[in-house]
């Protein structure tokens, strides 16, 4: 079975100590009747993180796989999945120190492609014949650049993980 959904996704970034919103779609497959894989696509279109902007959008694809039954017309399950998180270039120019290691914003501000990984889980719920509602929320692990400094003025001389809450609501078909 297809499906087809739009979605509603905030992540809280604790790295930034900020939260950001975003509209997307997802198209899924479902193998067996246990297993999933999926694709979601992500747009995140306001300046982040507020005042001090270092990205005037965000991008996000995730793409992986859903485990859990379904009992009735609800499938709680769990997720993974690796992607990206491309960060658009800041909007304008953003006073930088010149000091190494540099500020984790100043490094992201000329636009990158970042890795990250979603773990988590959550329910879908048949509403209709064809029609269902997902809530899902989970860690979205988002690899940053080192050497850097980060926010809390923590340095890291190498890549690193930042931890991000990650919640969303979709509503979709299934064909």
């Amino acid at each position: 079975m297809t499906e087809l959904a739009v979605l509603l996704a905030i992540a809280f970034s604790s790295q930034f100590d900020a939260s950001d919103a975003g509209i997307g779609g997802r198209v899924g497959w479902q193998v067996t009747p246990l297993v999933g894989v999926e694709a979601e696509v992500a747009h995140y279109p306001s300046h982040f993180p507020g005042d001090r902007a270092f990205s005037r959008a965000r991008l996000e694809g995730l793409f992986g796989a859903t485990v859990g039954p379904r009992v009735g017309r609800v499938r709680p399950f769990a997720r993974v999945r690796p992607g990206f998180l491309r960060m658009q270039p800041a909007p304008g120019p953003l006073p930088c120190i010149t000091i190494f290691p540099p500020p984790l914003a100043c490094e992201l501000a000329s636009g990158r492609t970042l890795m990250a990984f979603d773990l988590g889980g959550g329910v879908d719920v048949g509403v209709g014949e064809r029609t269902f509602v997902r809530f899902d929320a989970g860690d979205r692990l988002v690899k940053y650049p080192g050497p850097v400094f980060d926010t809390d003025r923590n340095v890291h001389d190498e890549a690193f993980f930042g931890h991000d809450l990650r919640v969303a609501v979709a509503v979709g078909l299934r064909f």
